[in-house]
C-alpha cells in the first residue's frame, strides 16, 4: 500500500531486467564533478568529458574513470598508455559541452599544455591527474580504467563543475 497523496512507483524492472531509462533517472540524483579525459592519438591531441571518475587508492596513488566501449576516442589515447584526467570548474560548462561533441575540433580556443606524460593539461581545469594505465576491467557497456597517477597539479582557482539531473550546475555557496 502506498504512503497517502504518493503516486505508486513505476516498476523496477521491464520484462528484460532493469528499466535503463528510470535507472538513469535515479542515479542522476546523485552529483557528480565532470572532467576531460585526455591524450593524444594519431592526429594529435584528443579527449573526451567524462563524469565516471573517483580516486581509488592513495597507497599506490590509483584513480579510475569509466569509458563506454562506443567510445571512437578512448582508443587512440588507451594506445599510447597514459592519459590525463582534467577536473573542470563553473566556469567551464562549454568546455564540457565541446569535449562532450562527437564532432568538431575539441581543442579549437583551450589552452593547454603537456603534462609530464604528455597527455593535454587544461591550462583553465582547477585541478588534473596525470596517469599511466594500471589496469582495464570491464563492466557491461563500459571499460574501467585504473589510472596510476604520475603528476597532479592545479592550473586554476574556482568551484567545481557539477552535472546533477541532466544538466549542470553549481555548488550553492
Amino acid at each position: 500500500m502506498e504512503p497517502s497523496g504518493l503516486e505508486p512507483e513505476p516498476p523496477l524492472t521491464v520484462e528484460d531486467g532493469v528499466d535503463s531509462a528510470r535507472f538513469r533517472t535515479i542515479l542522476g540524483h546523485f552529483a557528480t564533478g565532470v572532467t576531460v579525459v585526455t591524450g593524444h592519438g594519431p592526429s594529435g591531441p584528443s579527449g573526451m568529458a567524462a563524469n565516471s571518475f573517483t580516486s581509488v587508492s592513495l597507497d599506490p596513488p590509483l584513480v579510475l574513470v569509466c569509458m563506454a566501449h562506443s567510445s571512437s576516442t578512448w582508443p587512440a589515447i588507451r594506445d599510447t598508455g597514459h592519459f590525463a584526467v582534467n577536473i573542470l570548474g563553473e566556469h567551464q560548462e562549454e568546455t564540457c559541452r565541446r569535449f562532450g561533441a562527437r564532432t568538431g575540433d575539441r581543442f579549437e580556443g583551450v589552452g593547454w599544455g603537456p603534462g609530464k606524460t604528455g597527455s593535454p593539461v587544461l591550462h583553465e581545469a582547477i585541478a588534473f591527474v596525470d596517469c599511466v594505465i594500471d589496469a582495464e576491467h570491464e563492466a557491461g557497456d563500459h571499460i574501467i580504467v585504473v589510472g596510476r597517477v604520475v603528476d597532479m597539479g592545479q592550473p586554476a582557482e574556482g568551484g567545481p563543475l557539477l552535472f546533477w539531473r541532466g544538466g549542470y550546475a553549481q555548488l550553492g555557496q
